[in-house]
């Protein structure tokens, strides 16, 4: 069985047709499997973040691929851990625990307005929960004008962790920062 190596690969450059595609031809041209990935156009530059495997002797040949991309993207990589049914889905080598952690899922949606990220982390950072996705975006609001901030947040913990105390006080934080809170 040969070895495996996990490499995280965050990405960005100016955005423009193609771009996926050579990065997905360099990875596969160089045994890489394309895992999972979160790409998106940002304000004109095209940014991400692609978990890849690939085997471990072809490493050092498939970062030198993914340095010669320089001008096209920049590629930063970083050495990640396979995940496992031990593991957690977030790669995590906090052993079983992980998997029996507790957790949540919860929207926010509200008038944008700047701390509205730093509030929520630091909520859920109080109360012993780290996020595992962020995922947001600033939208015009449809009637009312002006621009709605939307964040989908999946957060665990370790199983000891009280989910109800971390729900009552971020049900707390949206009234102050009056923001709805949805939870999943």
């Amino acid at each position: 069985m040969s070895v495996v190596a996990h490499l995280v690969l965050t990405v960005v450059g100016d955005d423009r047709a193609g771009l996926v595609e050579t990065l997905a031809d360099t990875v596969a041209e160089h045994g890489g499997n394309w895992e999972r990935s979160e790409l998106a156009e940002l304000a004109g530059a095209f940014a991400g973040i692609v978990l890849v495997s690939v085997p471990a002797d072809r490493v050092d040949a498939l970062l030198a691929a993914l340095g010669g991309l320089e001008g096209l993207l920049r590629v930063v990589p970083h050495q990640g851990t396979a995940p496992s049914a031990t593991t957690g889905a977030t790669g995590s080598t906090a052993g079983a625990e992980a998997v029996q952690s507790a957790s949540m899922t919860f929207t926010v949606l509200g008038n944008d307005r700047p701390g509205i990220v730093r509030d929520i982390t630091a909520a859920l950072n109080r109360h012993g929960l780290s996020v595992d996705r962020f995922t947001s975006r600033t939208l015009q609001a449809p009637m009312a004008g002006g621009v709605l901030f939307e964040a989908t947040v999946e957060a665990h913990g370790p199983s000891d962790v009280d989910v109800h105390a971390a729900t009552a006080a971020l049900e707390l934080l949206a009234g102050e920062i009056q923001v709805d809170l949805t939870l999943g």
